[in-house]
């Protein structure tokens, strides 16, 4: 199968125009087919504030109540996802921005309430994604750049971005052999956290799990090494780790950051 790598990108790369041109231009310069996944980074929190509109948070997750819906559309699905495809389109790069609801690429179901009511929030599933409508954009040569935006029910949905990009990864696995791409504010996973050269390069599950008990890995990094190796045992053949300064290298064969194997 032909290789597609599934980019995610945050708020380091999103808040800090340099490090965005020099992002956009690498990855414009990715011969392989590609998807780009991008958060909103701190432009609706500042931009709500001038607004009136208040940003509220628990544990690290915004609550998505009827005026931020408004905000984190207009935002993420217009002026973020926008800007990032006028810079591709100038570097010669055929990006197409979209949300989930355009072409019903996700359909995604309101959050339940539980202990905490999360409001406009989209929970994603790999059998909501429309592959069909996702591949031909990538027969093609489109670039699907996709904002963190869901629908369900005729409602715009917020939605987390790395979840976006490992739900993409997971459906499309079925045609191409995928590596998703995380990119963070470090190397890649460190054996030290005080260390920023320790970075681990290769971490197969064995490894991992031996690691594990030994209280190696910050708090910080464990969400996204579970979701890593969900995804792998979901069908997506490989998930990486690292700084998008380092983004050509990590679609290479000799990877800087850490990738991620069974």
């Amino acid at each position: 199968m032909n290789k597609l790598f599934i980019i995610k990108i945050g708020g380091n790369v999103l808040d800090n125009p340099t490090a965005l041109d020099s992002f956009l231009r690498d990855f414009a310069a990715i011969k392989e087919p590609k998807i780009l996944i991008h958060g909103g980074g701190k432009i609706a929190t500042n931009l709500g504030n001038q607004m009136g509109i208040e940003s509220n948070y628990i544990a690290g997750r915004r609550i998505t109540d009827g005026a931020t819906l408004d905000l984190v559309t207009m935002v993420y699905g217009g002026l973020v996802n926008k800007q990032i495809v006028a810079k591709l389109q100038h570097l010669g790069c055929n990006a197409l921005g979209i949300t989930g609801a355009d072409g019903n690429l996700i359909k995604a179901t309101k959050r339940p309430v539980k202990d905490i009511d999360y409001g406009f929030v989209g929970d994603i599933e790999a059998d909501g994604v429309n592959k069909a409508l996702l591949h031909f954009l990538l027969k093609q040569n489109t670039i699907p750049v996709f904002a963190p935006l869901t629908h369900a029910e005729g409602k715009m949905l917020n939605t987390n971005a790395d979840t976006i990009a490992s739900v993409l990864a997971v459906a499309m696995s079925k045609h191409f052999d995928v590596r998703l791409i995380f990119c963070f504010d470090k190397k890649g996973v460190l054996r030290d956290i005080h260390n920023m050269d320790s970075v681990i390069h290769h971490l197969p599950r064995k490894l991992y799990d031996e690691l594990l008990p030994k209280k190696v890995f910050a708090d910080g990094i464990l969400p996204k090494l579970e979701n890593a190796y969900a995804a792998i045992s979901a069908g997506v053949k490989e998930v990486l780790i690292g700084e998008a300064g380092d983004l050509l290298e990590n679609t290479g064969q000799k990877t800087a950051g850490t990738l991620i194997t069974l």
